[in-house]
């Protein structure tokens, strides 16, 4: 049974030389332009590594990647939506801290 591929359809704009040049490659290969073009980019995205990081860490702290530091965060994030948390103010702390 034959696999169907998710294709989309996308038009770009070349330089007239660009095409031209691309024929001709195209043509020493035997390929129509279009099937020439598509072979180079699905060739050029398929060389692309990508990696996606669960750290939500800019710098990629390591801190993030420890799963007790998460769930106190994740704790910490459902205590704040069922409002069982208070901001301080950088006055109050300091008196909290007595300094």
């Amino acid at each position: 049974m034959a696999t169907t591929l998710n294709i989309k359809r996308k038009n770009i704009d070349l330089p007239v030389e660009v095409l031209q040049k691309l024929s001709l490659k195209a043509v020493a290969q035997g390929k129509s332009l279009k099937k020439f073009i598509e072979t180079l980019l699905i060739n050029e995205a398929n060389s692309i590594s990508v990696e996606i990081s669960t750290n939500p860490s800019p710098s990629d702290d390591p801190w993030f990647d420890d799963p007790e530091n998460i769930a106190e965060l994740d704790e910490g994030i459902r205590q704040h939506k069922e409002g069982k948390t208070k901001a301080y103010t950088i006055e109050e702390i300091r008196e909290l801290l007595g300094i």
